[in-house]
């Protein structure tokens, strides 16, 4: 029997529906499977409703019946500063950043079900989903020296090494924020661990990466290595590429377009029909 791979997808800001990551999906399996068969699975976290609800309220509450101009400015405002602001947690209250979490465990939890408790992980993240990402990574690697998960998290994991981030080999982040957020820290920051210590006392023969992807017209994405010296180190690569099509590429549109871009599915495919290939070297070379 061949060991799988697990792939996490977390979104980013704005309106989500629970097919966000159908596309990318069937584009990386296919692209996999004459290589690995069915042995990619790949999970999609869609976080969208620990927001969503409060947003629309908020709407209500204070636009819709005012008579306020620039409706659509304000919706963009509403639907996608807000997920950034509402996920900081404050010292009195982290209901938003504990149910966010919340739905990445879970989706944890089935990729341990589906694709072994010690598949390796591999992380895959947009926009505001690259600082959840970041940050759920951080408290799985530090939680044993600091305690930082809080108990309704924890709640929804299981004790496994795919779910206490050890098997966590790859990460990229598509149109990333990072470098914005990283504002919140003196000389901005510390970066996570890629990919986790851990990860070679279960898959010694795996080695893993940080790809950054991000388009020159996407204003919401930075490079990441030039941040300081310890991203520089822990950063694989800014990959710069130009997303979009036609009517996107040229602009900040690019940002909502990074799924299913060719210069992004193709890489990461590549790179997980290696990572099986190593973790199943029985099974032919790939040529």
């Amino acid at each position: 029997m061949t060991r799988k791979i697990a792939v996490i997808v977390i979104h980013g800001i704005g309106k989500q529906t629970p097919e966000f990551a159908d596309k990318l999906t069937v584009a990386l399996c296919d692209r996999c499977r004459e290589v690995a068969g069915d042995d990619i699975i790949v999970r999609a976290a869609n976080w969208a409703q620990a927001t969503q609800d409060a947003e629309d309220e908020l709407w209500q509450r204070v636009v819709a019946d005012h008579h306020l101009h620039y409706h659509g400015i304000r919706s963009f405002l509403v639907d996608f500063v807000s997920d950034a602001l509402a996920y900081q947690p404050s010292p009195s209250d982290r209901h938003t950043y504990d149910a966010i979490h919340i739905s990445i465990a879970q989706t944890l939890r089935r990729l341990a079900q589906d694709a072994g408790e010690d598949a390796p992980l591999f992380v895959i993240a947009h926009s505001l989903g690259t600082i959840i990402a970041s940050n759920y990574l951080y408290d799985l690697q530090n939680d044993d020296r600091k305690g930082i998960i809080s108990d309704v998290v924890r709640a929804e994991m299981h004790d496994n090494p795919l779910e206490r981030g050890e098997t966590f080999a790859s990460l990229y982040t598509l149109g990333s924020p990072i470098a914005l957020w990283s504002l919140r820290y003196r000389d901005f920051g510390q970066p996570i661990a890629v990919p986790s210590r851990k990860l070679g006392e279960h898959h010694p023969t795996l080695s893993g990466k940080w790809i950054n992807f991000y388009d020159r017209d996407d204003v919401v994405g930075y490079p990441l290595q030039t941040l300081n010296d310890r991203y520089g180190q822990v950063v694989t690569e800014d990959r710069q590429v130009n997303i979009g099509g036609l009517f996107d590429s040229w602009n900040p549109l690019s940002h909502l377009s990074y799924w299913t871009d060719k210069d992004i599915v193709q890489p990461i495919a590549a790179d997980l029909m290696a990572a099986w290939q190593a973790v199943n070297p029985s099974q032919p070379t790939l040529e």
